[in-house]
């Protein structure tokens, strides 16, 4: 360290009976100062004289580095260790880097004194920046170790910088990131290829993560294995989880809990309940039952798969239960739609003292605005009022959520009007609520006054706009966010981005304009945007267009009796009989429209009545 740095430290003095050094920072006092004074458990027997000092020593030093909490209690041991010339020991200062590192300032005011940091040193640093999410710093750090040719880089660095960049999204990075690990020849250790396998599983980008997995069928662990499965949840595509499940098991290797947690939730997402009982049997013949995670996912997957009751027998057999496990019941409640059940066990919590938090009540809500049950979504929001539960972010979303399905646009804006934090997620739902209730220029509005408060949207929240827009027939506006989606924050469309500006031009009459731009689309079509284009034709009586749609509609995708009523009703509106044999097609075909089902709360109760059958 610096000789300026070090004379001050040294001059040490005893605060409340115990060594405290003066800082190189005005930041590291102050939490010295702060520190409570009956909690300080470094006691002057506890620091160590330098003469004689031995590797023994050093093993001492490092057990008390490492029962240290917080930065007040470090820098006592920072202290002594300058006043005792042990800060000039790279083995020492490593130790007390590492120990530094959750407060990231104070590790970068010790790490900016370091004169010649080694290899460990920088690791420590760049593990801090990918623990606390500073990607910048992160990158700025990778490139001065590549820069010091008096480094041989290791695997950490490049894990590390990926983390980071896995965190921040940083996808561009993160590729390049790949080609300098491949021209550096450390896509042979399997740590980095599972790294690399996390960060493009991280992103969405499967294709890519497949590709990556297929390249090393010798070298793949189990967490290979498992950091696939996950990404694959994540995209919600179960199916690929099973058969990834069966192949670990042809394979020979023995999966883990985090195996089983992954199959557990394909099994409840394909409603697969004969898979998950059975996996359920061997999970208690292998002992992994003992795991409070297996039990909770076993919970839920019988909520998924509608054997709720099977679950709550499995949660009864707990000894000591936790709020995790309080939250799958209710939720598997909730998805069965027993929401009075559901609350019952709200109330139960209540008795035996356990304190729910918002995962507890946001399936609830999510289930109330499923099936429209604004008295039982309202009971939820005074239990959060009696309870003075904080309302987070993702309790305030489901909460706007709910009343918008429910048809309470004033007591979604109050919610969100109360919230003093928001993230991007807050902003999202309320603009889709005030699309939802046709308010498409207050989406607007709001939109750009999320950008005007320094908040980021994502590719759901132009969704959002976007699908406004369409609603309320506003082209400039929805063209404008449009633009700005892909020039400015660089997101390409997808066929849903796609699919509200055909419906936008569609409404307002623009039709061949949309046609046209179906037929141009850089992306895969599906039969949404074709049926939305023939929706436009029925609006205005397009039969020329109707046809060419319905004709792609026919040969392309499955049948559908929505299709055949759009042209049917096509042709009433612009006042034209359909051809003898067209009529006789759709008649050979017996295409029947299925019955439509309403919902609707009557009675003080919560009961939700179905009607329509």
């Amino acid at each position: 360290m610096r000789r300026g740095a070090r004379d001050l430290l040294c001059q040490c003095f005893i605060y409340d009976g115990q060594y405290v050094a003066n800082e190189l920072s005005l930041v590291t006092t102050l939490a010295i100062i702060s520190c409570p004074r009956q909690t300080f458990k470094i006691s002057p027997t506890q620091l160590l004289s330098r003469r004689n000092y031995s590797f023994l020593d050093d093993q001492k030093l490092i057990s008390l580095l490492q029962s240290c909490k917080r930065t007040c209690e470090i820098t006592q041991v920072h202290g002594f260790m300058v006043k005792t010339s042990l800060d000039l020991a790279p083995f020492t200062l490593s130790k007390l880097l590492a120990s530094s590192i959750l407060d990231t300032r104070y590790a970068v005011s010790i790490f900016n004194e370091i004169q010649h940091p080694n290899l460990f040193m920088f690791n420590t640093m760049l593990r801090g920046y990918s623990t606390s999410g500073d990607l910048q710093q992160a990158l700025i750090l990778f490139n001065r170790i590549r820069a010091n040719t008096g480094i041989l880089l290791d695997q950490f660095p490049f894990i590390s910088t990926l983390k980071s960049c896995s965190q921040g999204n940083a996808m561009r990075t993160g590729c390049g990131l790949h080609s300098i690990i491949l021209r550096s020849g450390y896509d042979l250790s399997v740590n980095v290829k599972n790294t690399l396998l996390h960060f493009y599983c991280i992103n969405g980008r499967m294709e890519d993560a497949h590709r990556l997995f297929d390249e090393f069928p010798q070298q793949r662990d189990l967490v290979s294995w498992n950091t696939l499965m996950g990404g694959y949840l994540c995209i919600s595509n179960a199916s690929i989880v099973i058969d990834l499940f069966k192949q670990i098991c042809r394979s020979g290797i023995k999966f883990s809990i985090t195996s089983s947690l992954c199959i557990f939730s394909a099994t409840g997402d394909l409603k697969f309940s004969l898979g998950g009982e059975s996996l359920h049997g061997y999970c208690i013949k292998i002992g992994f039952i003992a795991s409070i995670n297996i039990i909770a996912a076993i919970i839920s997957m019988y909520g998924k798969t509608g054997h709720i009751y099977s679950g709550h027998k499995i949660f009864n057999e707990v000894p000591e239960k936790d709020v995790v496990l309080w939250n799958c019941l209710i939720n598997g409640y909730a998805k069965s739609g027993l929401l009075e059940e559901g609350l019952a066990l709200l109330q139960q919590m209540k008795l035996e003292k356990m304190m729910p938090n918002s995962s507890t009540l946001v399936g609830m809500l999510s289930a109330c605005a499923a099936t429209g049950s604004l008295n039982i979504g309202q009971c939820i929001y005074g239990y959060i009022k009696e309870k003075n539960l904080v309302l987070d972010e993702v309790l305030g979303t489901a909460l706007i959520d709910m009343y918008s399905k429910c048809g309470c646009l004033n007591k979604a804006a109050d919610i969100f009007d109360i919230m003093r934090r928001k993230d991007v997620k807050l902003w999202t739902a309320m603009i889709s609520c005030y699309g939802f209730h046709g308010q498409a220029k207050k989406a607007v509005m709001l939109f750009y006054r999320m950008e005007d408060e320094g908040f980021m949207p994502n590719e759901v929240t132009f969704l959002a706009v976007l699908s406004a827009c369409s609603h309320g027939g506003l082209v400039l506006e929805g063209i404008d966010c449009f633009v700005k989606m892909v020039q400015e924050y660089g997101f390409p469309p997808k066929i849903e981005h796609y699919g509200c500006m055909i419906d936008l031009l569609g409404r307002k009459g623009l039709i061949e304009e949309a046609y046209n731009l179906i037929r141009s689309l850089p992306v895969e079509r599906d039969a949404t945007v074709w049926r939305a284009m023939l929706a436009a034709c029925r609006v205005y009586g397009n039969v020329r267009l109707g046809k060419l749609v319905k004709r792609e509609l026919v040969e392309s995708y499955d049948e559908h009796p929505t299709d055949s009523a759009l042209l049917s009703s096509t042709y009433a509106i612009a006042g034209r009989l359909m051809d003898h044999k067209e009529m006789v097609e759709l008649k050979d075909r017996h295409i029947f429209k299925e019955a439509g089902l309403s919902s609707i709360e009557m009675d003080s109760l919560g009961q939700v009545h179905n009607l329509g059958k």
